[in-house]
């Protein structure tokens, strides 16, 4: 049926057989992020439209950008969320003390599933495709109307292939892979399109399979894919998720991609984004100076020669 990985996951959540790039769909979800910055806003849609969250245990809810709170501001976002927890029985609630970096918290508490389908309100949760599953950033209105239906639309876009090759260098991450594919792709040179990785994914740990994913929507990419293999059985069994075949999913032999790229990794060296897009990548020891300097600055840095600028 020619269909990418990403649009079987997105054709069974439609419960459909197949989808196309470009169609419009309603697919159900299965797990619903917010933010304390992200989710107060979509709290107030749901209390306008005078609705219920319609499945609690679909959603979790983060408190991780405004703790402890700096602010009156920033503790009324904090509350704002909390009480709205309590009201409607969302139990999958992560305040301080138990929460942490979201990205980082939903994979670790098993929340994370291959073959799922993901939406949070917070441009990086692609970070979860690392694992199997299509999950994408979407806006505070949008986290409102999953919410109350359980649904969400979406455009099945297309894909762009990531053949990954050779292994990685000694020191070199899946920070310096992700920021030389931006490099080559350009910061919208995949957008609303998914980024497949086939190949030697195994020459990747799950950690910078993770972060590879995370920094997709960096090249505009909806979302990131990585398939299933031992290494994310493993991880997925650390965090007390026992999955089975039938949510390992692989495109279809004769699927379509709008374009395939070759990822040599052992020709990737250790990079950094220089200001003030992160498509500007430098190479140590060849662009980047050795005698670099950390400046500090109130102000946003005019000029990049020899120094990294810390803006405060």
């Amino acid at each position: 049926m020619q269909m990418t990985a990403t649009q079987k996951i997105l054709a069974r959540h439609a419960g459909r057989d197949s989808v196309k790039e470009g169609e419009l769909i309603t697919a159900t979800v299965d797990v619903i992020l917010g933010n304390d910055i992200t989710a107060p806003v979509a709290i107030g849609e749901v209390k306008k439209a005078g609705g219920k969250v319609k499945s609690p245990d679909k959603v979790v809810l983060v408190l991780d950008h405004f703790v402890p709170a700096k602010d009156i501001k920033s503790a009324e976002q904090c509350k704002t969320v909390r009480d709205f927890a309590r009201e409607q029985g969302i139990t999958r609630f992560y305040d301080v003390g138990r929460a942490g970096i979201e990205h980082a918290l939903l994979p670790e508490e098993g929340i994370v599933r291959p073959a799922s389908l993901i939406i949070g309100a917070d441009s990086h949760t692609c970070t979860y495709g690392a694992l199997g599953c299509f999950s994408t950033g979407i806006g505070s209105t949008d986290m409102a109307a999953a919410m109350l239906t359980d649904k969400l639309w979406f455009r099945v876009p297309s894909a762009i292939k990531v053949n990954v090759k050779g292994n990685l260098r000694p020191y070199v991450t899946g920070k310096d892979v992700v920021l030389t594919l931006i490099g080559m792709l350009g910061v919208d040179g995949a957008t609303y399109k998914s980024l497949e990785f086939f190949g030697n994914v195994a020459a990747l740990p799950v950690d910078d399979r993770l972060t590879i994913a995370n920094m997709a929507v960096e090249c505009g990419a909806k979302n990131a894919f990585f398939p299933v293999d031992d290494a994310t059985r493993a991880y997925l069994e650390s965090a007390g998720v026992h999955q089975d075949a039938s949510e390992e999913i692989l495109p279809d032999p004769d699927a379509v991609y709008e374009r395939e790229i070759d990822l040599e990794l052992d020709s990737i060296m250790p990079v950094v984004a220089f200001p003030h897009l992160p498509d500007n990548v430098r190479t140590f020891g060849k662009d980047v100076p050795d005698d670099i300097k950390i400046v500090r600055t109130k102000g946003a840095a005019s000029e990049v020669t020899n120094k990294i600028f810390i803006v405060f």
